[in-house]
């Protein structure tokens, strides 16, 4: 059956009928329009444990993830961390590691029915699982503001459960366990191993409430009597003395502790859904939207270590790439949607890493390649640590990628590749833009100063504009396809990726150093970079022009003409946003043009764009930002992710996990609302016969921006801004005049193609239109 079929068919029937021997509801988690979705399981998890992304429920609090595997007499509670990592450099080998997991075991339910929900809104898994007249309930949860998992459950007849917390093993860990006073605990640890950057610690501990279990945990459910586990789980990074504080605040929970904690938990969800909403009239996407929006709230929080590939829904010790920081994509594109989501505190995290590498960044100019800045590998991790060193040893090598050279560039994986430092910018501009928050570009402006440092003595001026030489559209590495023959593939000369970025960078750095004061002398220089970039490289197919991926490659593949990809629309489009109608209409008739030959290579329906392996959150809302039709993007996109997402709503790639929890909102908000280079937009993608509105979307400038399209009409464009800027507004009402208010109370005239009018910091406003 489609899954969306089954879900929404059994969905109303558990609505009507309800969970009966759950206790009631506590808290008013609101999350109108989140609520009316849910992920449903009628079937174990297929892919539980994975070493990418699980099929199972999830939960998180943006450190802590749950994700429920196992069957019904089996159930498995695994617990990954963001912060547990062995700080291994040498890939694989290294990366993000899983602490363990709760194993519950329930004899009398072999074989018995299963059914789960996800509930977005409030942030819990409920469970039902039946074997003849034994019906088991369950509830979990990860506290959105304490370190603690909540296990409830019950039965409507008498049975036994045992329970095991078991620590994960192997890969060098030191593992140990046991009791204290009842509660159960385990520890694992990374430590003593050379090469470690640093040692990692993870301690859990559970109790039980309402029952007194066995000293091999067994318990006994009576009839209609709930259970309660909390599970308690520190590291070295929580507490330095991690393993008692795990103890002590399991064997101190109570019935009462739980009850604020859950209290906690339902207000901390209602403040996250109430940032931002979207409603757009097509219940699949709208179900995929808050879905994506839940998932990325539950694998990042803004005073946590940042969330890796896989964020913290780890399964398998060997998470795929190690699920570490990729900073050629991955790493950044998970955040892009938090952006216009209005989800800022999210997305606290992200520059830390980056922050923290910036003294090996700049010996790796130094010493690599004599410049001055930041050079970075394409993949790191938390507190300074590089995750992809080659193989120490030339037979180790051999065997991984048919070379025995392990030196390349200094025994780091770089990939031919010099945008890695930069690529991240794009994620500090983004925020920039959004807040003008002093205090944050203060802090991220030495990084983007070093960034441009690099790029300062890394580019040559030639024949009256800036070049680059030797810079990758993708990555060029020895492997065993290639059987260890590569170099003969290095040369790529003006990647659009490269001039994209660059360019992207030295646009930036100067309106950041404006609003700092600082650096007036260097304006001028970075300005001329901006001015002399190279242009983009195009090339003629069939009568009609083309974008071309590079000027010049000895890439058989690269020097073809390709047209607008993926790797190219980070340079343009995203995250770079040097392009779109605005910035140069006549080149953007070039994109718009070949985003409409996507249709022509597509073999079936869900891979328009060639998404399938990577970049679904790139190419959809790029295609948006160009002005491709808005009704063929949506039905792209539900084929899409018809063709590729699990029963948890995660819509899935071959390449890369939580980025693509930004592909459905970004899409979606880009529809609703653009501001690329200060412009606010509204509705400028959208078709105007279909009833919309949005409420709070994040705007460049600092503003918060509602509006609502009734009828072929705008109603309104509401704002509150919140850094007190001048507002530029693309007139909704082409042709028309319209009303401000500020703060309730008539004000201006506006007319024009572009509305201009000044802000106070604070200030509520209100553009009517006057027909």
């Amino acid at each position: 059956m489609n899954e969306d079929v089954r879900t929404i068919t059994v969905q109303r029937i558990y609505l009507l009928i309800g969970f009966l021997l759950c206790l009631p509801q506590e808290g008013n988690a609101q999350g109108i329009y989140a609520g009316r979705y849910k992920a449903v399981f009628t079937s174990p998890p297929g892919k539980v444990p994975t070493a990418k992304t699980p099929d199972g429920p999830l939960a998180g609090n943006g450190d802590i993830g749950l994700t429920l595997g196992g069957k019904p007499d089996q159930l498995l509670f695994y617990l990954g961390k963001n912060d547990f990592w062995r700080a291994y450099p040498v890939y694989p080998g290294g990366g993000i590691a899983l602490p363990g997991w709760l194993e519950m075991r329930i004899p009398a339910l072999s074989g018995a029915d299963y059914y789960a929900e996800q509930l977005q809104d409030k942030a819990e898994i409920t469970g039902r699982f039946t074997k003849d007249s034994l019906t088991v309930w369950l509830k979990t949860w990860v506290s959105a503001t304490a370190n603690t998992v909540v296990v409830e459950l019950g039965a409507n007849k008498a049975c036994s459960m045992d329970f095991a917390l078991k620590a994960a093993e192997g890969n060098t860990s030191v593992n140990a366990k046991g009791v204290d006073a009842g509660t159960h605990w385990v520890t694992r640890s990374f430590e003593n191993t050379p090469l470690l950057a640093w040692p990692s610690h993870v301690a859990m501990a559970v109790k039980v409430l309402g029952a007194k279990p066995g000293a091999d945990g067994s318990i006994s459910l009576k009839p209609n009597a709930k259970v309660t586990l909390v599970i308690t789980m520190y590291t070295n990074y929580d507490s330095k003395d991690w393993k008692q504080r795990a103890i002590s605040v399991a064997k101190g929970t109570t019935e009462a502790t739980i009850h604020q904690l859950q209290k906690d938990h339902y207000a901390w969800w209602e403040r996250f859904w109430a940032q931002s909403e979207v409603q757009m009239g097509d219940p699949f996407l709208e179900k995929y939207y808050y879905a994506s929006q839940y998932l990325f709230g539950a694998t990042s929080r803004g005073d946590k270590f940042a969330p890796g590939i896989w964020g913290p829904f780890i399964t398998k010790d060997s998470a795929a790439w190690g699920g570490d920081y990729h900073l050629n994509y991955n790493y950044q594109a998970p955040y892009w949607a938090a952006y216009s989501s209005n989800h800022i505190d999210e997305t606290d995290n992200f520059d830390k890493p980056l922050l923290d590498y910036m003294e090996n960044g700049k010996r790796h100019a130094r010493e690599l390649l004599g410049i001055r800045g930041i050079y970075y590998p394409v993949g790191i991790g938390p507190m300074g640590l590089v995750t992809t060193r080659w193989p120490l040893t030339p037979d180790e090598m051999e065997k991984r990628y048919a070379s025995r050279e392990n030196t390349i560039d200094g025994g780091y994986k770089f990939l031919g590749q010099k945008i890695n430092a930069v690529f991240s910018v794009g994620n500090m501009l983004m925020r920039f833009y959004s807040t003008y928050d002093a205090a944050y570009a203060r802090k991220v402006y030495p990084y983007m100063l070093e960034c441009a440092n690099f790029w300062e003595d890394y580019l040559k001026f030639e024949n009256g504009r800036y070049v680059i030489h030797m810079d990758h559209y993708n990555e060029v590495m020895p492997n065993l396809k290639n059987k260890g023959q590569w170099r003969q593939l290095l040369g790529d000369f003006n990647s659009t990726l490269s001039v994209g970025l660059v360019k992207m960078l030295f646009k930036g750095i100067v309106d950041v150093s404006r609003f700092l004061k600082v650096d007036a002398g260097r304006v001028q220089k970075w300005q001329h970079i901006v001015e002399h970039m190279s242009q983009f490289t195009v090339g003629e197919v069939d009568g009609r022009l083309s974008l071309k991926g590079v000027e010049s490659s000895p890439s058989p593949v690269h020097s073809r003409i390709e047209g607008l990809a993926r790797v190219s629309i980070h340079g343009l489009l995203l995250p770079a946003g040097v392009c779109g109608p605005k910035t140069d209409s006549a080149f953007n008739q070039i994109l718009l043009g070949d985003v409409s030959r996507w249709k022509d290579k597509m073999k079936a329906p869900g891979d328009w764009a060639n998404t399938l392996g990577n970049g679904i959150e790139t190419c959809f809302p790029a295609a948006v930002r160009v002005g491709y039709d808005a009704d063929e993007i949506m039905r792209q996109l539900t084929d899409r992710i018809k063709r590729q997402s699990l029963p948890n709503l995660w819509i899935i790639a071959e390449g890369g996990g939580i980025e693509t929890l930004s592909a459905v909102p970004l899409t979606i908000n880009e529809m609703m609302m653009q501001s690329y280079e200060g412009v606010v937009r509204i509705f400028p993608n959208w078709n105007k016969t279909k009833n919309a509105s949005f409420n709070q979307l994040r705007a460049y400038g600092a503003f918060l921006v509602s509006s609502r399209l009734e009828q072929g009409e705008i109603r309104y464009v509401r704002l509150v801004s919140e850094a007190g800027r001048p507002c530029f507004l693309e007139n909704p009402w082409p042709g028309h005049a319209a009303q401000l208010l500020r703060n309730g109370k008539k004000a201006e005239q506006l007319t024009g193609s572009t509305f201009s009018f000044p802000t106070g910091r604070g200030e509520r406003l209100e553009i009517v239109g006057q027909n």
